[in-house]
């Protein structure tokens, strides 16, 4: 291992631009927090005082994050049917306010088949589809892991006290990447999963657990006014899913070899880098809540 303290650091050249500094994490924190400060006003505001205007708002969402992917894959020799996950990924959403679980079910199989039959012709009958069946499982992986989970949130604000719920499930995820972060800078030191993602330690993890349990504890007592133990499954499946979530789409980032799928939000990258923790815990969300409270 080459000793870093003995390397000698050439001099900045003349006129260059100053490197953006980033915090230990990795993030340009001033622009990470202006920007997470943003979006969370814009869906508290909406969830607690509109909540009707969550769909327009996630079906928009859905849309962008599943374009940045379908570009980075594309970037990288993939030839995903656009038209069909875009479209299907809008019928996912807005299906589930006439139908509920059966629009969105509906939507997904079609959304698939779609997909299947587009990617299998597209290039004429008379010319065979080439990797076909890796960019079919890609694309089923897309159309599941954006639009799919991300319907959840749109199945709850239907509920009963609907935007109370959705704002539960992201309050409670957003708290756990906070404890995360904060634990992590100040004590990681055992890293979790350096394979996948060299900046998630157990001592993260432990902050994530602590600050996203107690959320959800408190958001259910007194938001939700149910019995504060249902906030402890639902802080627990939360963490546990945003934290895979990270994993997820960390591992696909390596899979591409590259940092993040996008640059919309200054200091995340991506949408899909902002949500990628949101989207399975939107199902872990609706399965406890439906399930318990």
């Amino acid at each position: 291992m080459t000793d870093q303290q003995s390397t000698p650091v050439p001099d900045k050249p003349v006129g260059e631009p100053p490197t953006e500094k980033k915090s230990r994490a990795g993030r340009n924190l001033p622009a990470a927090i202006g920007v997470g400060v943003v979006l969370g006003a814009m869906a508290i505001g909406i969830l607690l005082f509109a909540p009707i205007w969550w769909l327009p708002l996630l079906a928009a969402a859905m849309a962008i994050a599943t374009h940045e992917v379908i570009r980075r894959l594309g970037e990288h020799g993939y030839a995903l049917p656009t038209i069909p996950l875009l479209v299907g990924g809008q019928a996912m959403i807005w299906l589930t306010w006439p139908f509920g679980t059966a629009g969105l079910l509906g939507a997904y199989g079609g959304t698939v088949v779609v997909c299947m039959v587009w990617r299998l012709l597209g290039q004429g009958l008379t010319r065979q589809p080439v990797n076909y069946l890796r960019d079919i499982a890609a694309t089923v992986l897309l159309a599941t892991w954006v639009p799919m989970f991300g319907a959840f949130t749109a199945l709850l604000i239907f509920a009963d006290h609907g935007g109370v719920r959705v704002f539960t499930v992201i309050a409670t995820v957003v708290f756990a990447d906070i404890g995360g972060y904060v634990a992590g800078v100040l004590f990681g030191k055992h890293l979790m999963a350096p394979a996948i993602s060299p900046k998630k330690s157990w001592e993260g993890l432990g902050g994530s657990l602590v600050f996203g349990v107690t959320a959800a504890v408190l958001s259910v007592t007194f938001l939700l006014d149910k019995p504060g133990w249902v906030g402890v499954p639902l802080g627990l499946m939360l963490v546990i899913t945003g934290v895979c979530g990270d994993l997820v789409e960390s591992q696909v980032k390596r899979d591409l070899g590259i940092k993040d799928m996008g640059t919309l939000l200054p200091g995340h990258g991506g949408l899909m880098d902002r949500i990628d923790a949101m989207l399975p815990s939107a199902v872990a969300g609706w399965i406890v809540l439906t399930l318990l409270a």
